[in-house]
């Protein structure tokens, strides 16, 4: 399950809250450059979409999948970070639907492995009750809980 792979990888991590959604960005992307998948300018280029194109990275309400362009500079490896937070990061003031808590973050440098994870993530997130343990996480423990209850979905 993509839970095991983002554990395994070492690629999560838990907040409270963010003033701005800039923040939330570099906060959920920290976990992946301290472990070698991706730069800081990867990152820059994540913020700088979202600037650019509006809050597209947020896919569902609570739900935000941040990534860049294919062939953003500064990834190194390809993985999914997971971030989830305990207040909602507002992508836009006026719409509540824009609101994430849970980040998967993508970094993609290969095609192959990065479908594959789109196709595990799209899975996962495609179960309510996978999504609802999710925002209820407040640790690596509760994340190991879910991958394990739900290792067959």
């Amino acid at each position: 399950m993509l839970l095991n792979k983002i554990i395994e990888n070492n690629v999560y991590c838990f907040e409270e809250g963010f003033n701005t959604w800039q923040e939330a960005l570099y906060a959920a992307g920290n976990p992946l450059v301290k472990e070698g998948y991706c730069e800081n300018k990867y990152i820059d280029a994540v913020v700088e979409c979202v600037e650019k194109f509006g809050p597209y990275i947020v896919i569902a309400p609570n739900i935000a999948m941040p990534h860049s362009t294919e062939g953003a500079e500064g990834v190194n490896k390809t993985t999914i970070g997971f971030m989830k937070t305990e207040k909602p990061v507002h992508f836009d003031p006026n719409d509540p639907e824009k609101d994430a808590r849970l980040f998967f973050t993508l970094v993609s440098a290969n095609h192959e492995e990065h479908l594959e994870n789109m196709m595990a993530l799209s899975t996962m997130l495609m179960n309510e009750e996978i999504v609802e343990e999710l925002l209820l996480a407040k640790s690596v423990e509760d994340l190991e809980a879910i991958a394990t209850k739900y290792q067959d979905s």
